[in-house]
This record gives C-alpha cells, sequence and structure tokens, in this order.
C-alpha cells in the first residue's frame, strides 16, 4: 500500500517537473522572439533625436520646420535571387524598425533614394506587381505622413538596361514627380540612372524636366511678375535640397570614416564614372542647373560626407537593411527654407539580435540538462547513502 502510494507520488512529481520545465522553455522563447522581434527596435530608436537648427536672431519669428527621414538601399528581394527565409528575414527587419521609427519620431515626409528593389531591372510583370504590394505593406504609413521615392539602377536598371517600360512601371507605381515643396523647403527629385549624357530618348527627357525645375527655381528667386518667368505658381525662394540613388561623382570612398562607413580595405578602390557614382560632366551639371544646398543619395551601401564645388555638403546615406551592412541607419533632417540640421538614427545590429538569439540557446540547453544532473546528483548520494547504512 505505502509502496504504491510513494510510486504513484514520484510520477505525480515527475509530471510536476516536467510541467515547469515546459512552462520555462516557453517563456525563455517568448522572452527571446519579444525582444528581438520587437523590444529591441523600441529600445534602440527610441534613443534618436531630431536635430536643432539654428534659433533666428531676437526678434525674429522662427520659421516653420520640416522633419524628414531618408533611407536607402533596401533591396526587397525578389522571386528569383532571394530565398523565401532570407526574404521574409530581411523585410520583417525593415518593417519592424521602419514602423517603429514611424511611431516614436512622427516624421512628416520620407524619401527612399532608390534600389528599393533588388531584381526590379529584369522582373516580370506578375513578379513585379507582387514586389510593389510588399513594398507597400512593409513600408506602409499614416496619410499624413508623404513618402517620396527616387529610382535606382536596381529598380529600372543600369543605363543600358533601362527602358521607358521599366521607367513609366516605376513612375506608375511611385510617381514621376521631379519636384516637391514643404513648408518653404523645395526638393528636387532625380533619376540620376538617366544622367548618362549620351543623348538617349530617357535621358534626353529626364535633362528636359531638369531644366524646366532649374528655369522654375531661378524664377523663384525672381520678384513674381519681372523677367522672363511669368505668370504661374512659384517656388519658394529656397534653395533646394537634391535627392538622387548615384552619388555625385568622387574619386573613392578614402576620405570617408565612421561606424557606417565602407570597409578600410575598401574605401581606396577607384570609383568609375557611370557605376559608382555619376560622370564628372553630370554631376557638374547638376550643381550648375539646380545649385542645391544639401546633396542626399544612397547606392554605396555606406555612409560619406563630401564637399562639392563652393562647399556645397553630399551625405551618402547607409542601407537600411541588414541584407547589405551589419549597422543599418537612415538620416534624419529638421529643415527650414534657409537652414538644415541632419543626424544620424542606428538601428539595432544584426550581430547583437544573433548573439541574444545564441544566449536564448544556451539558457535552453541548460534548462533542458539541469534536471538530468540533480536526478543523477540525487541518485548517487542516495547509494552513497545505502552504502554507507550497509557498512555501519
Amino acid at each position: 500500500m505505502g509502496r504504491a502510494w510513494l510510486g504513484r507520488g514520484r510520477r505525480a512529481f515527475r509530471l510536476l517537473q516536467r510541467s515547469l520545465l515546459l512552462l520555462k522553455l516557453t517563456a525563455v522563447v517568448a522572452a527571446g522572439l519579444l525582444f528581438c522581434e520587437f523590444l529591441i527596435y523600441y529600445l534602440v530608436i527610441f534613443r534618436c533625436r531630431w536635430p536643432e537648427v539654428e534659433a533666428p536672431g531676437q526678434g525674429q519669428e522662427p520659421p516653420p520646420v520640416l522633419r524628414a527621414m531618408f533611407l536607402a538601399d533596401t533591396h526587397l528581394l525578389g522571386e528569383v535571387q532571394g530565398h523565401w527565409l532570407d526574404r521574409l528575414r530581411r523585410e520583417w527587419q525593415m518593417e519592424r524598425a521602419f514602423q517603429t521609427a514611424l511611431w516614436l519620431l512622427q516624421p512628416e515626409v520620407v524619401f527612399i533614394l532608390g534600389d528599393i528593389f533588388d531584381e526590379g531591372k529584369w522582373s516580370s510583370p506578375q513578379a513585379w506587381a507582387d514586389d510593389v504590394r510588399r513594398f507597400q505593406k512593409v513600408f506602409r504609413h499614416p496619410a499624413h505622413v508623404q513618402l517620396k521615392v527616387v529610382a535606382g539602377n536596381h529598380d529600372i536598371g543600369f543605363h543600358y538596361w533601362m527602358s521607358s517600360y521599366k521607367v513609366k512601371r516605376f513612375e506608375k507605381a511611385f510617381g514621376s514627380e521631379r519636384l516637391f515643396s514643404w513648408k518653404g523647403v523645395n526638393f528636387v527629385m532625380v533619376n540620376s540612372v538617366a544622367m548618362e549624357g549620351d543623348g538617349c530618348n530617357i535621358c534626353a527627357a529626364a535633362e528636359a524636366e531638369l531644366l524646366e525645375v532649374s528655369r522654375r527655381l531661378n524664377c523663384s528667386r525672381e520678384v513674381p511678375g519681372s523677367g522672363l518667368c511669368g505668370v504661374g505658381q512659384w517656388l519658394p525662394p529656397s534653395a533646394p535640397v537634391l535627392l538622387q540613388h548615384y552619388p555625385l561623382y568622387r574619386a573613392s570612398d578614402a576620405n570617408c570614416s565612421g561606424p557606417d562607413a565602407a570597409p578600410p580595405e575598401e574605401r581606396t578602390v577607384p570609383f568609375r564614372e557611370r557605376y559608382d557614382a555619376l560622370s564628372q560632366e553630370a554631376s557638374q551639371k547638376l550643381l550648375w542647373w539646380l545649385q542645391p544646398r544639401l546633396v542626399l543619395s544612397g547606392h554605396t551601401h555606406s555612409a560619406c560626407e563630401v564637399l562639392h564645388g563652393v562647399g556645397t555638403p553630399e551625405l551618402s546615406v547607409p542601407s537600411f537593411s541588414w541584407r547589405n551592412r551589419n549597422n543599418p541607419s537612415f538620416v534624419m533632417a529638421s529643415l527650414t527654407s534657409q537652414d538644415f540640421a541632419l543626424s544620424k538614427c542606428f538601428l539595432p545590429r544584426e550581430d547583437t539580435v544573433l548573439a541574444t538569439y545564441c544566449g536564448v540557446a544556451g539558457l535552453l540547453a541548460v534548462l533542458l540538462l539541469a534536471p538530468g544532473e540533480r536526478l543523477a546528483s540525487l541518485f548517487l548520494s542516495g547509494w552513497n547513502t545505502l552504502r554507507t547504512h550497509r557498512a555501519w
């Protein structure tokens, strides 16, 4: 009778042990997933702050400030080269980062500086439609937030792969706007792939559009009704911010620095004109025609700050995706009609997330092995006690 009762008690104790172990394992896994897939984005992006523009002089009314976010090179994977698991992982990372940034930082406008897709240069109509649908899911935004996209070489192809069909397909999905003004700030969005300078139909049309934008910007600096500008919709009298995918010409990244610059062994590799950066001729045209006060570009996947001509600053925006770098980031800008201030917001590092998952796996292993070790210890202790008793 006593032995039966003792056996039932042991079975109940073992069942309780297993239930507690399962509960602990579930709690550890859930905590790891919650931290790595949700909380870490809030903890990291919460530290980012909008930069402050210089205050106006005493007695002057402060101008309205526009808060803008700049991303680059999201490279949503396609059906040809994108493994489903890799695609799921990268898109989830960018979706959580983007949605968290929208919720915490409340930007008014977001610009993506090209290469939003990885295979837009050759994707079929069906694959393109699927890519656009996934983009709209990842980068969904409230109606009061503007989202503007610039074409990159992976979206419409390099110059000799580019076609009118691909350009129109891109513009149908994301708009063909070249000039955007808000709160007294002018933005010029350039199809830099078309700045080849060889007179192709697409290139000629792109340059004609930019010349018209240049004319309108020049007219904004004149007195309304004077000169050859005539009557029309006038732009704010403010030097524009130039946005494009390719960076303006520079010899290399040799003078770039910072935690998100190119690796040291890559910085001295010479840039190829019309491939890694715009040609010198195209760069001079853009600077002369538009006279921008700031240039933002992508393409290199790494950060770099360059001064052009008489001191026009250019900032290359790093990639937003873990697929291209371990420490992705985006740029935050506070802009007025006459001034601007920039800061960078880093996203969670991929190696931090992987290390956290390794720690979770180690903790699971400890929890799984510990019960067995405790039982073995109890068995050996009991056996030694029995032997001692018998010897006595």
